[in-house]
């Protein structure tokens, strides 16, 4: 963990000194047709679903990404993100059955790809499946803070957290496992991924299918988390959804 802290405040800096030598902070709202104006336009519109089906950060927004993701506001907004979480679960009263049910994706919801993203141009690249896998066998995503705390907050107040994923099982099972445990997410009650059954499945419709299997086994659902829209969107979604922020990449 130390390391991946050490790798992240030498990117901060390197960040923000490429943005210093710019006339103006690509991370403020601007006027006329400077890019990062037109940037913190685009990040607002891919994060409300107005802009769907894209493919790759425009490369003029590389920078701005970069900055967003490094220098502290995407830190705020998941913390911000999570508080909000905290204040619908103080109005929850579990009937203590254990059938209370908590849905969390896996990637850029439970840990972070940032890493392996820096090396894609923050999502400039296209996305790269083999890159991917080699990175995702690794086992060295790093947790997303303030989604582990809340997860063992969940797991304590007595709900079933279940992770869901889009990550194959029979390629990256292990590894995943061992990335979840090696982070901290322990005591879940169960890891779903995908099989050759849902395999050439949307991420929507995959998803939707988990969901509705769980209602039928008789969980409540009471919340969803992830950074796609489609780990939330389709039916049996849940009491409430609360979507991450990731201007990096769009899963359909």
């Amino acid at each position: 963990m130390e390391k991946y802290k050490r790798v992240k405040l030498l990117l901060i800096f390197l960040a923000i000194y490429s943005v210093a030598k710019t006339s103006a902070s690509p991370w403020l709202p601007m006027e006329g047709n400077y890019p990062g104006s037109y940037c913190l336009s685009w990040r607002l519109a891919i994060e409300t679903n107005n802009v769907r089906a894209w493919r790759t950060v425009p490369v003029q927004c590389m920078r701005y990404v970069e900055v967003y993701m490094l220098a502290g506001q995407y830190d705020r907004d998941v913390q911000l993100i999570v508080e909000q979480i905290r204040v619908y679960l103080n109005e929850i009263v579990l009937p203590g059955d254990g059938m209370d049910a908590w849905i969390f994706d896996v990637d850029d919801t439970c840990f972070s790809n940032l890493f392996y993203y820096r090396f894609k141009r923050y999502g400039c690249d296209p996305y790269d499946p083999t890159g991917f896998r080699s990175w995702a066998m690794k086992g060295e995503s790093p947790a997303i803070q303030p989604v582990l705390e809340l997860f063992n907050e969940l797991i304590e107040t007595g709900f079933k957290v279940i992770l869901v994923t889009g990550r194959d099982e029979e390629t990256l099972g292990q590894a995943t496992l061992a990335n979840l445990h090696n982070q901290g997410f322990t005591g879940y009650e169960r890891l779903i991924m995908r099989t050759a059954e849902n395999k050439k499945h949307s991420a929507t419709i995959y998803k939707t299918t988990i969901r509705k299997q769980m209602m039928e086994e008789g969980y409540r659902i009471w919340g969803n988390v992830g950074d796609q829209w489609s780990d939330l969107q389709g039916e049996y979604s849940g009491n409430r959804t609360f979507k991450l922020p990731n201007p990096m990449y769009f899963v359909p």
